[in-house]
């Protein structure tokens, strides 16, 4: 008797185990996923390596994630891509290219892994200064959203300013056109 309340102790156990409710998301996953229905074109989400600066424009939201920016990165876009409303912009700082191993072990394997993650999205390249000015601009009239991880390659950060999925580049342009 004691053997099989054993065996059937030991199967309600595996059954609870596997039947246990997924994680939670993180805080952070959990801010991105509220956020998104309110975020537009001009609004931006900021992927960003541990050492880049808290920034004061009104506009700008910083979050400290503590997790590791591809996963990071994963979910954002996964999130954008579930969006009715959004498209992703994606820029990188132009410094990453030419940053050596010597300078910044792991960069080479960072450069490759980030290839492959964005490989399905146009990756702009534009020098740190001037993106950090665009997000600084940026706040001050629209939200920006900052998720620092623990990146410690630098030049690493991966901006991504929004835009609108429903109504193209080409599209405005043709409207514009026809405007007086």
């Amino acid at each position: 008797m004691r053997r099989v309340l054993l065996v059937l102790g030991s199967l309600l156990a595996v059954t609870t185990l596997h039947a246990a409710p997924p994680a939670a998301p993180s805080a952070w996953q959990a801010k991105v996923v509220q956020t998104m229905p309110l975020l537009g074109h001009r609004n931006w989400i900021a992927v960003v390596d541990s050492a880049y600066p808290l920034q004061t424009s009104a506009g700008i939201e910083t979050i400290e994630t503590n997790a590791d920016q591809f996963e990071v990165v994963q979910s954002v876009l996964d999130t954008i891509a579930r969006s009715i409303h959004v498209r992703p912009v994606i820029t990188m700082d132009a410094e990453l290219r030419y940053v050596p191993e010597s300078d910044a072990p792991g960069v080479t394997t960072y450069r490759s892994r980030i290839s492959d993650l964005l490989h399905n999205y146009t990756v702009d390249t534009q020098p740190h200064e001037q993106i950090i000015a665009n997000v600084a601009k940026a706040g001050e009239q629209f939200h920006v959203l900052v998720l620092k991880t623990n990146m410690t390659v630098p030049y690493t950060s991966v901006f991504i300013r929004l835009d609108c999925k429903y109504w193209s580049a080409d599209a405005e342009k043709r409207l514009r056109a026809v405007m007086p």
